[in-house]
């Protein structure tokens, strides 16, 4: 889906009290710890990049690469092999390979959670869909199976008592969503933001089921994490990511105006839907009996088969 990005924003100069942001950040030390981070273009990850064009983990010592995953499952599989040293994801990945035993996955910071309106299930007028309840029997496109999209969306239908057997899951690619609602190969499709916006104003399509609500309000969606034999082996460094990603994204939550230039940059959306779109609740400090909840979602829907102790993942 083409996305227009006025060139004059990716110069824009964001002041801080440390300095500016919108260019390149100094170079780090020669002492700075290296860090491989795997990410996503997720809105919900611009406190991560105000931390790094920012200078905040410069600051705190760590020299930060990146490298970019398609999926949740693909920024695990490079923390698996190796790739990279902390891995961005929608929870479920994590939680999944935690539950087989596959990874002895830690959780070092929260990204996000559901806010209002922020995911969801939209239709077009002209589908007829109106409600959750217009939902049974529907196909419903969602980004891949066992993922964040079919599990809120299925708790949202359980609170609504509709049947999630009878619906018919539909992958396909969340930029793809309002084309495939246009062209007529779904019903209804599960988005996130700024999907959300996109699809309503390139296609018409209304939000008719906020999966931010019922069970799922301010559902945990994503976070940051690392092997045990990371944490265990660099916990200075760790930690050091911890502080520089909690003073961006409490920086990021007081003016979100410091980090719609870097959804424009990284997250490849236009100025106008990065100043108009709704945002997932920003998080960074990681609570364990909030995120509790997905696991716990994900054994109710069948998507893992053993329980998982959230606890027992958390680094702190």
């Amino acid at each position: 889906m083409a996305r227009a990005v006025l060139a004059g924003l990716l110069a824009l100069v964001l002041v801080t009290g440390c300095g500016a942001l919108g260019g390149s950040p100094s170079p780090p030390p020669p002492s700075a710890a290296k860090l491989r981070v795997s990410m996503m273009s997720t809105i919900d990850t611009a406190p991560f990049w105000l931390a790094k064009d920012g200078g905040y983990f410069q600051r705190e010592g760590l020299d930060v690469s990146t490298t970019e995953a398609a999926t949740g499952q693909a920024s695990l599989t490079k923390l698996l092999s190796g790739e990279a040293d902390i891995a961005y994801s929608s929870y479920t990945p994590f939680f999944v390979a935690r539950s087989k035993g596959t990874a002895d996955v830690r959780l070092v910071a929260d990204a996000s959670s559901a806010g209002p309106r922020s995911t969801g299930v939209v239709a077009l007028p002209a589908s007829g869909i109106r409600s959750v309840a217009d939902l049974a029997g529907k196909r419903i496109g969602i980004s891949a199976p066992n993922t964040i999209a079919d599990t809120l969306t299925k708790s949202v239908l359980a609170d609504n008592h509709v049947d999630a057997a009878g619906v018919k899951w539909v992958p396909l690619p969340l930029p793809n969503t309002a084309s495939a609602l246009k062209n007529g190969d779904i019903d209804a499709g599960f988005l996130t933001e700024p999907f959300i916006t996109d699809a309503a104003r390139e296609v018409g399509a209304v939000l008719v089921a906020d999966t931010g609500t019922g069970s799922t309000v301010d559902f945990p969606t994503a976070g940051y994490a690392a092997l045990g034999s990371f944490t265990s082996a660099s916990p200075s460094v760790v930690a050091a990511f911890q502080r520089a990603m909690s003073a961006a994204t409490r920086d990021a939550v007081a003016d979100r105006k410091k980090i719609e230039p870097l959804m424009v940059k990284y997250a490849k959306i236009d100025a106008d839907t990065a100043a108009r779109t709704g945002l997932l609740t920003l998080k960074s400090d990681v609570d364990a009996r909030r995120l509790q909840r997905v696991p716990d979602l994900l054994l109710k829907t069948g998507v893992i088969a053993k329980p998982v102790d959230v606890a027992a993942m958390v680094v702190r």
